[in-house]
């Protein structure tokens, strides 16, 4: 008996001792790896949002379940999509992965517009016309070829790219968002597909550089009732712009969730030898808050109902592959800074800055320094900041180098800055209170625009940035990309006017760089984390525990105080 008793004894403290089974991609552990993205979901919403949340497997996955990072921020400046959904994939900045915007000039490609960070003219949409029973706007010729989309201007390989390479192609790699290029950009070069919208019907749409044509199970869903009834949920009879009208509503999150399983479905995503990634970036939040800002009622509205939709997703992910097999990071591609109102309201010194009249002052200095005979315009048109794209062909014929030409912009935007001026009256007058102090009914007036860095593109190539934090944020944003240009970055609190839209992100301040950062599966240790981290630790992490390497380009840190020991 003894020796019974002393032979189980040594059983159990062997299993006990026995190393956990390790994560591997190469044994398709875990099953699939998905890296959620919301856009423009800044970092505070889910602490303050947090007692509303009463799903199990919506937020309350990562906050609950999972690991979450409540201070992740980016480090670098160009907040805007394209770059962040390229930082995500990539795990490294701009001067890493190269795209600097969403889109930029190159007169070499195009004279009379910028060009997409993903367009490719060497390719075509496909499943635009087709396989669509709804037509397109009357405008647009169904037979014209539609220039197509591709990862071409991405320089660096994704956390899926190096998956893909290191099981030789066995492993599968799809991402999914309203936006071509938060679809493209973070699944990465090696995807099998990219999906995104039409942006007149809302059917999913692909290039030919993935495929000739739309696989049967993505036209099965174009086809069916899933986008009549996201049109009916947003509240609308029918519409030709579903971008736009669906596109600001929870409604869309419910679509392009739909979607995404269709896929996980029709792909057999996690069915495989190998593990499969799918990223999935969901963009209504970010179609809303341009318009209503990130403290408005409808945004917390939109906040809830993702939460139910994530919960319907990740519950049904549940019973298809089961959540022990799957591992998940959450984040955002950028912040949003608050509509200026709002904050001048409070006492912040924020403006607006007309790029128009800011331009036209600068070129009206230019022509008198250059004493030029005619009006000349320096600038290419459609400007946005940080980056104001300048126009070589009208200083060529000056001769006036890329140096000269820069350095003149920089010289004349001080003066330029002050001709602009706050907006002529405030929105609101101050009152007197009964006890004799000063208030205000709705806001201060708002304050004159102020500048906080400038720098030709020159000067940032040849590294001509203080040796700061604040330097290295602006650093990590160089790009090639864009001809020549000159970067503006206003104080914080303070953005360009922009028509129909109140607030915008771009900028090195915190309410643009902090986003949500969470993790779940069976190799996260759960808890709220309150260290400091960033987007870029996704990639790094995710490389570790599915034993792969990094993407070529990685400067993120291994998140090892989440990850479970393997022995």
């Amino acid at each position: 008996m003894h020796k019974k008793v002393a032979a189980l004894l040594c059983l159990s403290l062997a299993l006990a001792e026995s190393p956990r089974s390790l994560a591997q991609a190469y044994q398709a552990k875990p099953k699939l790896a998905v890296i959620l993205v919301i856009d423009q979901f800044r970092g505070d919403y889910l602490d303050r949002f947090r007692t509303s949340f009463t799903t199990p497997n919506g937020f309350n996955l990562f906050l609950k379940k999972g690991a979450y990072f409540n201070s992740c921020y980016y480090d670098y400046a160009n907040l805007k999509t394209a770059p962040g959904h390229a930082t995500i994939g990539t795990g490294s900045y701009t001067d890493g992965h190269g795209i600097g915007s969403n889109e930029w000039w190159d007169l070499s490609r195009s004279t009379d517009h910028p060009i997409s960070s993903v367009e490719d003219e060497r390719y075509r949409l496909t499943g635009t016309f087709d396989d669509l029973p709804v037509p397109p706007l009357p405008a647009v010729d169904p037979k014209a070829p539609r220039v197509g989309s591709s990862p071409f201007n991405l320089k660096a390989t994704t956390i899926g790219d190096e998956v893909r390479l290191a099981t030789n192609g066995e492993s599968k790699l799809f991402g999914v968002s309203l936006k071509d290029r938060a679809a493209i950009l973070p699944s990465g070069q090696t995807a099998n597909a990219a999906f995104w919208i039409d942006q007149s019907t809302g059917r999913f749409v692909t290039s030919t550089y993935y495929m000739p044509q739309l696989p049967e199970w993505a036209t099965k869903f174009n086809k069916g009732p899933r986008v009549a009834q996201a049109v009916k949920d947003a509240g609308l009879d029918d519409t030709t712009q579903f971008y736009a009208m669906v596109g600001r509503t929870p409604a869309a999150n419910s679509y392009e969730l739909a979607f995404a399983e269709a896929l996980i479905d029709g792909e057999q995503l996690g069915q495989h030898p190998t593990t499969d990634v799918l990223t999935v970036s969901l963009s209504a939040n970010d179609i809303l808050g341009h318009q209503l800002g990130p403290d408005s009622d409808a945004e917390k509205e939109m906040v809830l109902a993702l939460d139910r939709d994530l919960n319907t997703f990740f519950s049904d992910l549940d019973k298809k592959v089961g959540l022990a097999n799957v591992l998940v990071a959450f984040t955002a591609d950028h912040g949003v800074a608050p509509i200026v109102r709002e904050s001048a309201k409070l006492g912040v010194q924020s403006a607006s800055l007309d790029l128009e009249a800011f331009s036209d002052a600068i070129n009206e200095s230019l022509n008198k320094h250059f004493a030029t005979t005619k009006k000349t315009k320096f600038f290419l048109s459609a400007l946005e900041l940080p980056n104001l794209a300048l126009d070589p062909r009208a200083f060529e014929a000056l001769h006036i180098t890329e140096a000269d030409a820069e350095a003149a912009v920089v010289d004349a935007i001080p003066a330029a800055i002050a001709t602009v001026g706050p907006p002529p009256q405030p929105l609101n007058n101050p009152t007197t209170t009964p006890e004799g102090s000063r208030a205000y009914s709705e806001t201060r007036i708002d304050a004159a625009p102020r500048l906080a860095f400038v720098r030709s593109r020159v000067d940032l190539a040849a590294g001509k940035i203080p040796d700061t934090e604040f330097g290295h944020l602006i650093q990590h944003s160089y790009t090639d990309h864009g001809g020549w240009y000159v970067t503006v970055f206003p104080t914080a609190y303070q953005m360009e006017y922009l028509n129909g839209i109140q607030t915008t992100h771009f900028s090195p301040w915190s309410y643009d760089r902090h986003v949500p950062l969470g993790f779940y599966g069976a190799d996260i240790i759960p808890g709220y984390y309150r260290n400091k981290v960033a987007p870029v630790d996704i990639a790094a992490t995710f490389a570790a525990i599915l034993g792969v390497n990094a993407p070529s380009s990685s400067v993120g840190h291994i998140l090892t105080q989440i990850i479970k020991d393997s022995k």
